[in-house]
């Protein structure tokens, strides 16, 4: 059997005639960039996580950008983040001017470890900027702590956890802002390119709308140097009419996620993800640890049955070229480095069957069990 790593079109066809006429509408009305599609949706959204502003923008890049830079982050100061994460959370500091300092991260959740970053607070730190990482919250309990204790800001990076909680709120709603990403194959994705910047207050929110418009604050009246980071009509629009699902969708995942547990917890040498509060992860990735074999001796091994996988982050964000200026060195992110090595994404999406998973499982045993295929329970 073929497994997909991700099938968008299994996603879509359900809703394939909500869609046509959500993108219908903006058609009919003309307006393409921002106008009420974009306003509807940021309603909603703002909505659904409880909090009092959404701010539709570009791209989830940009969300953390105009974040930061609304926040008064800029040169001379330090954000502290994750090295496990895609680099757009690190490009985001860079753009304001400030400098990423890395943390290691935690070896149980593999999100922003809250000790070590307390040990690295400078006089010139000014925000912490965790990931919520595959689907599951970082550590915000302690994180929010440490932010209110040394005054520094902090910025949820929610590009893969849309939905999820922390205790009783929603990511995103419990920093000063939280950024989203809306790429195809996040739990909430678009058509395209799209972010969002959710906040309660609301001069930050004024800003970062003028921010992402040219900084007008009327027409042909530019404040301040600003951006061309608007959201478009029918990203929104797709947006609006997914939400209503979302929360199923994540359920979804959830019940994969379990199955996947059940069929996988023996399998020699693997190492399977650990949900902290399994009703709060929304499971954007499923990532396993292969200890016990060459990653890429099995991940071919699943290819040749079919089954499609993917390796997220393989290199540590500090030790990319782009960032070599910053002077870290292999060692410095024992557990980041560790699981980067190890770690592989297996299928995942909202409407994976109970066969589709049964096939995946069977080829991880045969790939890593001695004896061979095993006989699924």
């Amino acid at each position: 059997m073929h497994v997909p790593f991700l099938d968008l079109q299994a996603h879509h066809e359900p809703l394939r005639g909500e869609l046509l006429a959500a993108c219908e509408r903006v058609i009919d009305r003309g307006q393409f960039v921002l106008g009420p599609a974009v306003e509807e949706f940021e309603s909603a959204f703002a909505t659904f996580l409880g909090s009092r502003n959404c701010v539709g923008v570009n791209n989830g890049t940009s969300a953390l950008h105009l974040a930061l830079l609304a926040s008064g982050i800029g040169p001379g100061d330090e954000v502290i983040t994750s090295p496990h994460a895609w680099i757009g959370t690190s490009w985001a500091i860079a753009y304001v001017g400030a400098t990423p300092v890395f943390v290691d991260i935690d070896p149980a959740t593999w999100t922003l470890d809250a000790l070590l970053s307390a040990e690295a607070i400078t006089p010139r730190t000014k925000a912490i900027l965790p990931m919520h990482l595959y689907g599951q919250a970082a550590d915000l309990a302690r994180l929010e702590q440490l932010a209110r204790d040394h005054d520094l800001v902090l910025i949820e990076d929610v590009a893969q956890a849309a939905g999820a909680r922390h205790d009783d709120r929603r990511v995103g709603t419990i920093g000063l802002a939280g950024c989203f990403c809306f790429e195809p194959a996040m739990n909430l994705g678009a058509f395209g390119s799209a972010g969002a910047v959710v906040t309660d207050d609301d001069d930050l929110a004024e800003r970062i709308r003028r921010l992402r418009n040219h900084a007008q604050a009327a027409r042909h009246q530019h404040v301040e140097i600003g951006f061309n980071m608007r959201m478009d009509a029918l990203q929104a629009a797709v947006l609006a009419a997914k939400l209503p699902y979302l929360d199923r969708w994540n359920e979804q995942r959830r019940r994969h996620a379990q199955r996947y547990g059940d069929l996988l917890r023996d399998v020699p040498g693997l190492v399977l993800p650990l949900a902290t509060h399994p009703d709060a992860h929304v499971w954007q990735q499923y990532v396993v640890l292969v200890e016990g074999a060459d990653r890429d001796a099995f991940r071919k091994r699943l290819a040749d049955r079919g089954i499609s996988t993917a390796v997220s982050y393989p290199t540590p964000v500090p030790f990319q070229p782009a960032f070599a200026h910053l002077g870290y060195r292999p060692g410095d992110f024992p557990i980041a480095e560790h699981v980067m090595h190890r770690c592989v994404s297996l299928p995942m999406f909202a409407e994976l069957s109970d066969a589709q998973i049964e096939a995946v499982c069977d080829a991880v045993h045969e790939a890593l069990t001695p004896v061979g295929r095993r006989v699924l329970a």
